[in-house]
């Protein structure tokens, strides 16, 4: 019965999990079909190969994200201290 909900108003899909700013998962609340975001932008099935393919680039952006705060950190002026006699 929830493919007959899809098949006569479509799919209704959330996103699932944020895999980059511009990669996604997504899930259809009723029926549960996931698909992603290929390498043109398309929505795609989410087979194996691109839950994997996902899983790494997560990892690649997280590193990145995390290098790119450290980095800011480091040019941030701090407080200029008082000498006090």
């Amino acid at each position: 019965m929830k493919n007959i909900h899809c098949m006569v108003f479509g799919h209704d899909y959330k996103v699932t999990r944020n895999v980059t700013y511009h990669v996604k998962e997504y899930t259809c609340k009723n029926c549960k079909k996931e698909l992603t975001t290929s390498s043109n932008g398309n929505l795609v099935e989410l087979t194996p190969k691109f839950k994997e393919i996902n899983d790494v680039l997560e990892r690649i952006h997280h590193k990145r994200i995390l290098r790119i705060s450290k980095k800011q950190n480091k040019n941030t002026p701090k407080e200029p201290r008082l000498l006090i006699a």
